[in-house]
């Protein structure tokens, strides 16, 4: 992939899971929501001075959320959730937001 490019989508792995379950509590007090069901379906990223991580997530039978996870695997800091879209589908497409 080229540096600056957004991804194709994949479906989630188990590691892409980890990091929306590490950005879990940021997006509940963000969006002043608690959620039962948090799992990641698909995501692209974006490689910068870091990673960007636009993860699709499921939050409840028929909701789904999209994600914007910024991380630096370099550093010993977790991943940082820096935006999110709410009121999704399973089948809208992740975008650049």
């Amino acid at each position: 992939m080229m540096p600056g490019g957004l991804s194709d989508t994949k479906p989630a792995t188990p590691e892409v899971q980890q990091i929306a379950n590490q950005v879990k509590v940021q997006f509940e007090s963000q969006a002043n929501v608690s959620c039962v069901v948090f799992a990641a379906i698909e995501y692209k990223t974006q490689v910068v001075a870091g990673i960007i991580y636009f993860i699709k997530v499921q939050v409840s039978d028929d909701e789904y959320v999209h994600l914007k996870v910024f991380q630096r695997p370099y550093e010993d800091q977790g991943p940082s959730l820096v935006g999110f879209q709410t009121g999704k589908t399973r089948d809208d497409p992740l975008t650049y937001f």
